[in-house]
């Protein structure tokens, strides 16, 4: 009978962290699934830093 009990905590307790893998991984996902965007976003800041950059440059000669 105690070996059923040790069996059905250990059980439980491997759900749990299945439970904990599988939630980390569905946020990671969704983190993962931004990156087009970000990556976008990013190209589009260092394109308007070029801008800034060169306005900076000419107003300062």
């Amino acid at each position: 009978m105690a070996d059923k009990d040790d069996t059905a905590i250990l059980l439980e307790e491997i759900r749990d962290q299945n439970k904990a893998v599988l939630e980390a991984v569905a946020d990671m996902k969704t983190l993962v699934d931004m990156i087009p965007t970000m990556r976008e976003d990013i190209a589009e800041l260092k394109q308007d830093m070029k801008v800034v950059k060169a306005a900076v440059t000419d107003l300062s000669h």
